[in-house]
């Protein structure tokens, strides 16, 4: 269909200050300050603060205002030259209470002169929807438990808050009514770029095109500095000191390709292998799915085209899928966990020692978690006592408070001391010990249309519903997965070594509720049909190794980034909220893959270690 003209004929560039409730505080102001975009997006939400801001919302307190305060101290310094030079902005900060988070910024708004006008969206609380959908006989089929697609029912838990992620049309809407800062609760990560995109570029819902483009842009931006490079495997190859890594920029054409780019300032570089490795974070399989459409990953391509500039295009598309995606959480009771410390040699038989013993004066039917983790090893002939040194560590989760009180948990652990292995020594900081309140989180699907997705526009006296899409094609459980065709032996490439795989191979991982994703690629086109020939599901399962549990892994290629990416089905201890791991958010699946031996032709180590 014939298009009106974009709503601005600057060259649209959008900027990303947040990456999480974790990242720089600055990056509001000094993009506002300095950089010239249309736009900066922000990402605050994640499946833990889901959680958390839900559960404490959930408690019933007026009081609280269950919002990311850190957004608010990121804008505020930004404020003056947010309206100075015209930048829009759009952040989802407003966890569970975003209509909070508007009066609070509009009261500091008002108070500092500034004619900045705010929106904000409504809709991702679905809590009543959930639990009339599950009266009225919605399963809410786990998308994270494998084979066994558990249904709510099964859950041992009982849920109390419940959100969704909505689109990005409410955000549209807010832009074309003069919005200068929109803020959301649950929209995807990606959704505020996208929302940037089509507001400027006038795009409707049947744009697929534009919208996957946009969409990856986003994803491409959500974590801010990830594609920059923060989180890279890469990273000894980062020029400077990285002391203050460049945040990102978007360059979005009108129709929907892109530039990835920083900010002028700072460290950090935008390679194709940095825009490789954000591409492959948590995607979940050749299909990434948005509410406003579906974006096909396999065929896309990847250009440098100019210092810290990489063009980004050949995204496929499929129309967005009636249902969104939905976080259920419940309180899942208390957790505590005490640590000792061992050194030298037979870790491994110390740890059993300490482990009987403790186990022997615990009441074990009192917790649904109890974990007993040998974290690190011994070196051969450590240069000192803290290489030598291995954290010994007791985890446990009990729906019952005073099972983890101090008599019945911490003393059970520390009481035998005296009798264990050589060189026993407990941590003496025991806060972690005592117990806290966790949460359990569920992820499955909701129709969209059940969502009251609502724009709210204060300073135009308007409230407009977001209706959902009508023109969809159905979520896939299970994605494409495939191993490679054609592989080449081994002898194909000459003499080989055995050395670490992460020596010729990047690689990035993250997780999506208990699932985690991992994708690998090489730095020259020759590598690709070695790393393609190797990296099949069984070769994963046996790199693994112990933390291969016959859960399903799902494969597939993408050929033009010489990449191959691999979802790890509820690999993960159910997720970060409640997580018996160190490894909570599954970053660490790729760097432990990279570390594991594998044959490497010679001639490709003799390029040199990543």
């Amino acid at each position: 269909p014939t298009k009106m003209p974009s709503a601005t004929q600057k060259p649209l560039r959008i900027a990303s200050a947040s990456g999480s409730v974790t990242d720089r505080r600055y990056g509001f102001a000094a993009l506002a300050k300095t950089e010239d975009v249309s736009f900066i997006v922000g990402d605050f939400m994640s499946e833990y603060n889901m959680t958390t801001r839900g559960g404490a919302k959930s408690n019933g307190d007026e009081s609280s205002a269950e919002f990311e305060e850190c957004f608010l101290e990121s804008i505020i310094p930004a404020l003056p030259d947010l309206a100075k030079n015209g930048i829009k902005v759009a952040v989802n900060a407003g966890g569970s209470d975003t209509k909070k988070l508007h009066d609070a910024l509009l009261a500091i708004v008002q108070e500092q002169g500034l004619s900045l006008r705010i929106a904000w969206v409504e809709g991702d609380e679905v809590s009543d929807i959930v639990q009339k959908s599950l009266e009225s006989g919605h399963h809410f089929k786990s998308l994270t438990t494998g084979m066994n697609w558990r249904n709510l029912a099964d859950w041992e838990f009982k849920p109390i808050y419940a959100q969704c992620y909505l689109g990005s049309f409410g955000i549209v809407e807010a832009f074309k009514h003069g919005a200068d800062i929109v803020l959301c609760g649950r929209v995807a990560d990606a959704c505020p770029t996208i929302a940037c995109a089509a507001y400027t570029h006038n795009w409707e819902r049947d744009d697929l095109s534009q919208l996957a483009h946009a969409f990856v842009a986003g994803h491409f931006i959500e974590c801010s500095t990830y594609v920059t490079g923060g989180n890279f495997s890469g990273f000894k190859s980062l020029p400077g000191k990285s002391l203050n890594i460049s945040f990102p920029v978007v360059e979005v054409e009108n129709d929907g390709t892109f530039v990835v780019t920083k900010q002028v300032e700072g460290d950090g570089i935008v390679t194709v292998d940095t825009c490789k490795a954000q591409l492959l974070y948590e995607i979940q399989g050749p299909l990434y799915y948005n509410s406003d459409v579906v974006a096909e990953l396999s065929d896309i391509k990847i250009e440098q085209v100019g210092k810290n500039r990489v063009r980004v295009n050949n995204v496929g598309f499929r129309k967005p899928p009636p249902t969104t995606k939905v976080g259920i959480t419940a309180r899942g009771g208390f957790q505590a966990e005490a640590h000792y410390f061992g050194c030298g040699l037979d870790i491994e038989e110390k740890a059993a020692l300490l482990e009987r013993q403790i186990r022997h004066h615990l009441d074990e039917s009192r917790y649904h978690t109890l974990k007993f983790r040998i974290n690190g090893r011994c070196p051969s002939n450590p240069t000192n006592q803290d290489a030598a040194t291995v954290d010994f560590r007791i985890f446990a989760q009990s729906k019952d408070a005073d099972a983890l009180s101090l008599d019945n948990f911490l003393r059970p652990c520390t009481d035998v001391t005296m009798q264990t292995y050589p060189g026993a020594t407990f941590a003496v900081d025991s806060r972690q010990a005592l117990p806290k309140p966790y949460y359990e989180y569920w992820v499955a699907l909701l129709p969209q249309s059940v969502a009251s997705h609502v724009v709210h526009i204060p300073f135009a006296n308007k409230s407009i519903k977001i209706e959902a899409p009508t023109d969809t094609e159905d979520f896939l459980y299970e994605q494409p997965s495939y191993e490679t065709k054609n592989p080449l032996p081994l002898a194909s490439w000459g003499p080989t070594t055995v050395a670490p795989l992460g020596y010729v191979v990047h690689a990035r991982s993250g997780d999506k509720g208990s699932d985690a994703n991992v994708g690998f690629f090489v730095r020259n086109a020759d590598e690709w049909d070695w790393l393609r020939s190797i990296l099949t599901r069984d070769k994963i399962k046996k790199l693994l190794g112990d933390d291969y549990t016959g859960k399903p892994i799902h494969r597939f290629e993408l050929p033009h980034l010489v990449a191959v990416h691999f979802l790890l089905k509820d690999h993960l201890d159910r997720g970060v909220a409640s997580s018996s791991t160190y490894d909570v958010l599954g970053k660490n699946v790729a760097e432990y893959l990279r570390c594991k031996l594998v044959e490497i032709p010679n001639k490709f180590l003799e390029r040199g270690r990543i």
